[in-house]
């Protein structure tokens, strides 16, 4: 393998996992609830692809004879539904013990005070809630004070949303690298920069969102191919997501069209051996959290018209593969992550139709990537590069 294409539909879970009813997650089905919610997804690409085959009962999306790519689904071995423990995993990392999350109490005062006093800041909020609906509770508080939102949700996330004119953005993103510091200490997966824009009863988060992740807590596929001097190009907030860890280039986008807009320009012009990752964050940060199925639906459309020209710049040794880091179903009643399955598609060499059924981790992914460039495998990861190759 020359070079390993991996996009990451974030939330595009397809059923719920088998221990989802330990994350009070039982019944979930992000893929499944959003085309029967919509009336049936019109999918044509993913259809072709096998998408339908891989998930039994997806409306709009049937089963096809002859898909043109692998298909099959994965489980989540590591603890948690974060977006971290998601992304490190199909890395070939996995999370032993949960992040911390503090929905029903807050953030305890030994975190925020020492916060506040370094940064000169402090907060109003410090509750679990929507990202939306909490600008719709404190954003005049916010205004007439300067000071910044501090939220939380079911996630491990530390999150402080402010208007730009209020807190410039440099400014936010120096407030989060010192929350970052102080996170580290009480596991916290994610500080979140969520700055928005607009008029009171209008307010509008924007995409110079920044996620500060912990760092992981090994070393990765991607660090793995760094060392081994092959290029490797992180898109969207991968960068965020492994605080830099293992990349040799990055860039970040404003929305999945521009993502995708750079992973097609970047598969097409960088011929150097490596490895693309790319994250598309909008089915979770504009869709599923904010539980809008037709939007969900739409964003799954636009994604499915890029796939031909993703497909057709594929060099004999390359190979694509799109999943996904946990689901985010827009039709349960909450706007928090699900514990679910997530596809796997692969793309290129001879992988058209095999059938590569239910894993039982993500890290296959990176065990198969592994095989291909001849670099360290992953602890834990069967690696199926035999049945694609």
């Amino acid at each position: 393998m020359r070079r390993a294409v991996i996009i990451m539909m974030d939330s595009v879970g397809v059923g719920e996992a088998h221990d989802a009813t330990d994350y009070d997650d039982g019944g979930s089905d992000t893929l499944g609830h959003t085309a029967k919610a919509v009336g049936g997804l019109q999918l044509p690409n993913f259809q072709k692809a096998g998408l339908g085959n891989l998930h039994g009962d997806l409306q709009g999306v049937p089963a096809v004879e002859s898909p043109s790519m692998a298909f099959g689904r994965m489980a989540e071995a590591s603890a948690g539904k974060d977006s971290t423990t998601g992304h490190w995993e199909i890395a070939g990392l996995i999370t032993t013990e949960p992040q911390a999350t503090f929905t029903d109490t807050g953030f305890p005062a030994e975190l925020v005070e020492p916060i506040e006093a370094e940064s000169g800041y402090e907060f109003i909020g410090n509750y679990a809630a929507s990202g939306t609906v909490i600008l719709d509770e404190l954003g005049e508080q916010h205004f007439a004070t300067g000071k910044p939102i501090l939220y939380t949700s079911a996630d491990s996330v530390f999150q402080i949303a402010a208007h730009e004119e209020v807190i410039p953005l440099g400014d936010l993103y120096r407030l989060c690298e010192i929350a970052r510091q102080h996170c580290d200490r009480f596991q916290i997966g994610r500080v979140i920069a969520r700055p928005f824009t607009g008029a009171i009863g209008r307010f509008r988060r924007t995409y110079d969102r920044r996620d500060f992740a912990l760092r992981p807590g090994g070393l990765t596929l991607l660090d793995h191919a760094k060392d081994a001097g092959l290029a490797v190009f992180g898109i969207g907030k991968i960068e965020d997501l492994f605080a830099g860890q293992g990349l040799t280039e990055a860039v970040h986008t404003e929305g999945d069209e521009d993502g995708l807009n750079k992973t097609v320009d970047a598969i097409g012009t960088r011929a150097e051996p490596g490895i693309i990752f790319t994250n598309l964050v909008d089915l979770d940060m504009t869709y599923g959290h904010r539980e809008n199925p037709d939007g969900y639906a739409a964003g799954l459309k636009l994604i499915d018209s890029y796939l031909p020209s993703l497909v057709d710049l594929l060099g004999p040794e390359d190979l694509l593969f799109l999943s996904a880091d946990h689901g985010n179903d827009p039709t349960d009643g909450s706007t928090d992550h699900t514990r679910e399955y997530v596809p796997l598609l692969v793309s290129g060499m001879n992988a058209a139709g095999v059938d590569l059924g239910t894993r039982d981790q993500y890290c296959d992914v990176a065990a198969t990537i592994a095989e291909g460039m001849g670099l360290t495998a992953p602890a834990r990861g069967i690696s199926f590069y035999s049945n694609i190759r």
